[in-house]
């Protein structure tokens, strides 16, 4: 695989024949292209036909992909007329001075073409040859404005994959009342749902290869809904609310109000880039490697359930046997089953841990420390009778599907990109489900009574079919797998933890003799005072599976 990928396309539009101050002939923008064609990294390269000669005159092939793709392109899709009509439009060109003879009015293919790196940098994605891990669009004539020994000599390229976890855009500031490039400001705040006082620049973005599809997604929505809406600016207009309704999914950071990218590269160099979000304004990256994951498995007096929870993981997704460091905690009573159990910690490269019988939630407390004392940041937690489920094409009874492709490396992604402290696997449980907040059930009265006014009271056996509803947030789907955020409990159920997340919900806080009804509750309160963030997939990929039974004197909470 390949690092890092950059993607760029060339096209004359007619630029040269503007007026003074917008014209820039092709050739200039030709000689800054052959700057860039130096730097050694691979590209993915759009253009025409004599494109395609200057490029091949200009840099060695084995480095290099050329998409051959004409001008006409722009115009086969379903914006390129509602961006003539508003271009053309004396009440948006008219809006301010300056937009009348800008590129955006006086040039037909400007902004099919700018708004369009998207897509292209999303075809680049899927037609990519180099493997890529990192895919990032850089405008053809950026060499312009940002000195080229940046890529050459400095090799600030490099530096990128520790930066960018997912998809990142750099910003400048930007304070207006009117307008953002030809796009109405107030509406574009309602977009963004506040404020705007920034904009995302085009001439470089981009992240993680497996990120382009969802960013493309959302992109196309928004460009669909507002040209329709008769709202228009450039792609920066677009990006910008980007920035602003999707910070789990794209960071930023920030240059100088004079818009020029020389201050992102510059500070690329000196490792003194800041990577923010809308959420937080501050620094995000948590720096989580998301190879450093842990799979522990509590197991009690049965090697047998061990091997088939074992022999389904390599049945559903063998990344979760074959990429993790593996813990066995071994509480049982009967020494009879210790050879087996080592037998198999052998054969599946597990690390047996003995212990006497301290209990299911004892147990769970003994992983939660475990763990914390490692160098792991992602913690994967069964018990041994909790199989998956590797049957195609079947439904869970609340909907949802059982098998979905890559679930491990899925799952670290979405607790990555979210933040989560914690990250469900199952949505549908033996007891129950997540449509009910069960936490209800084991809060202390007189938080029961604030917090649920209109369910203050226990029922006096079994469960309340009135029982409050866990409140939800927003789905989200990431490769194809649906997840939701929102108030999750907390179980013993399959579970992904970061370490800080494993932390907030078992260590913080300690009790002599915990019960699971304890945690539970004690993280419900924490999730609802902001403390601890819960993520759930909309997916039912396991199930109890206790086939092997033991005696029921022998159970213990801790």
């Amino acid at each position: 695989m390949s690092s890092i990928t950059l993607v760029t396309g060339l096209w004359d539009i007619g630029r040269g024949d503007l007026q003074e101050g917008w014209s820039r002939s092709f050739q200039h923008y030709l000689d800054k292209f052959a700057q860039l064609l130096q730097v050694d990294v691979n590209m993915i390269i759009f253009g025409d036909e004599e494109l395609e000669k200057f490029v091949s005159n200009n840099r060695r092939n084995e480095n290099t992909q050329f998409v051959r793709r004409d001008l006409s392109w722009f115009k086969n899709n379903e914006f390129y007329n509602k961006i003539q009509k508003i271009r053309t439009n004396p009440d948006w060109y008219n809006q301010v001075g300056w937009l009348t003879e800008s590129t955006q009015a006086k040039l037909e293919m400007y902004n099919p073409l700018v708004m369009s790196k998207v897509f292209l940098l999303h075809d680049a994605k899927i037609l990519d040859r180099f493997d890529s891990e990192y895919m990032f669009w850089i405008d053809a004539g950026l060499t312009n404005t940002i000195h080229p020994g940046y890529f050459t000599h400095d090799k600030v390229l490099d530096k990128l994959p520790k930066l960018v976890k997912s998809f990142h855009f750099v910003c400048f500031p930007y304070e207006t009342s009117s307008e953002i490039h030809g796009f109405k400001y107030d509406k574009l705040c309602d977009l963004a749902g506040g404020e705007v006082n920034r904009v995302a620049r085009a001439g470089f973005f981009g992240g993680k290869k497996d990120s382009i599809s969802e960013i493309n997604n959302i992109y196309y929505g928004l460009m669909d809904s507002t040209l329709s809406s008769g709202l228009m600016g450039t792609e920066e207009s677009l990006f910008t609310i980007m920035t602003y309704k999707y910070p789990s999914l794209i960071t930023y950071s920030e240059i100088d109000g004079n818009g020029l990218m020389g201050k992102f590269f510059e500070d690329l160099k000196n490792t003194t880039v800041e990577v923010k979000s809308e959420t937080s304004k501050d620094v995000v990256i948590n720096n989580l490697d998301t190879s450093k994951v842990g799979l522990y498995v509590i197991t009690f007096n049965s090697p047998k359930q061990l091997e088939v929870l074992i022999q389904s993981m390599l049945d559903y997704d063998s990344d979760f046997i074959d990429k993790p460091r593996k813990f066995l905690l071994d509480n049982s009573t009967d020494l009879s089953t210790t050879p087996r159990y080592l037998e198999l910690c052998e054969q599946y490269g597990f690390e047996h841990i003995k212990k006497d019988n301290i209990g299911i939630v004892g147990g769970r407390v003994f992983v939660a420390e475990h763990f914390d004392e490692t160098d792991l940041d992602f913690q994967i937690f069964f018990e041994d009778d909790m199989s998956f489920y590797p049957k195609k094409g079947e439904v869970c009874r609340n909907g949802f599907p059982r098998f979905v492709n890559n679930l491990y490396q899925k799952s670290i992604e979405i607790i990555q990109k979210e933040n989560f402290d914690f990250l469900k696997l199952n949505f549908s449980e033996f007891f129950g489900d997540h449509s009910v907040q069960w936490s209800w059930y084991n809060t202390p009265q007189d938080f029961r009574q604030s917090h649920w006014p209109n369910n203050p009271k226990l029922p006096v056996q079994g469960l309340d079919p009135n029982s409050p509803k866990t409140k939800f947030d927003e789905i989200h789907i990431h490769k194809g797998l649906p997840y939701i955020t929102g108030e999750s409990h907390l179980s013993n159920w399959p579970i992904v933890l970061t370490k800080e997340g494993n932390y907030k919900c078992y260590l913080e806080t300690k009790w002599a003799h915990p019960f699971e009804q304890t945690l539970m509750s004690y993280c419900y309160q924490e999730t609802v005072k902001g403390n601890i963030k819960p993520g759930l997939l909309l997916l039912t990929p396991t199930e109890h599976n206790r086939f092997e039974h033991y005696d029921g004197a022998l159970r213990k909470e801790s």
